[in-house]
């Protein structure tokens, strides 16, 4: 589906990999940015997931994702743009996502040190990963959100040593929930098999986003 033209979508995530799903569902949008002259600066919701906890890890993305959405119309209200949109004839969405991997039972977020991305990442040898992953849509003028989780399954191959050095070596791994490549040239002809949707693995599930931005264009 294709923007229409009364709709203006902001992508709350620095993710490359959201960047390009939603480009893929053939919407325009833009990102959160701020003009210090002559550069401009990307900016993303920048919080400390770590002081918010929840037990069950859909309590926790969709927590996580409020939050991100929370924080980033608070810079919004600080840098002008909220004035802008109010005055403006445009409906305005915000779109924030959140995504953890659960192996074991273990809820696991971005790896700190080489140490826990290579525990993680040899792990998923053993035993499959579930990908959890949320989307929030906020209405920028009315605050009306729309959200919802995604739940996804990656089997592995063995994963070579060498193959684990060099992602944590490359350094991608800890950007990403429990370092979980799936798309990585030297980890996708590894992937046994994904239950769910590869977009939701990488964060961005497109049917949820798709049905929450029907949704919350469907309200008056």
């Amino acid at each position: 589906m294709a923007a229409s033209s009364a709709l203006k979508l902001i992508l709350g995530s620095s993710s490359a990999s959201r960047r390009l799903i939603l480009s893929e569902m053939g919407y325009q949008f833009t990102l959160l940015v701020v003009h210090f002259p002559p550069l401009w600066w990307l900016q993303s919701a920048d919080i400390d997931e770590k002081a918010i906890r929840k037990e069950k890890p859909e309590e926790l993305v969709v927590a996580l994702a409020h939050a991100k959405a929370d924080a980033i119309l608070e810079k919004m209200q600080n840098n002008g743009m909220m004035k802008e949109i109010v005055d403006s004839q445009e409906t305005t969405l915000l779109i924030t996502a959140d995504q953890v991997v659960v192996h074991d039972g273990v809820i696991r977020e971005k790896p700190s040190t080489p140490e826990e991305a290579r525990k993680f990442i040899k792990g998923y040898s053993e035993s499959h990963a579930a990908t959890i992953g949320s989307v929030l849509v906020t209405n920028v003028k009315t605050g009306a959100r729309k959200g919802g989780w995604d739940k996804a399954e990656v089997y592995f191959h063995k994963i070579p040593d060498e193959v684990v050095e060099s992602l944590i070596e490359e350094g991608n791994v800890f950007y990403v929930a429990g370092g979980l490549l799936v798309e990585h040239p030297l980890t996708s002809p590894l992937v046994e098999a994904i239950v769910g949707t590869i977009d939701s693995v990488m964060g961005l599930p497109k049917a949820l986003t798709e049905k929450l931005i029907k949704e919350s264009l469907s309200e008056p």
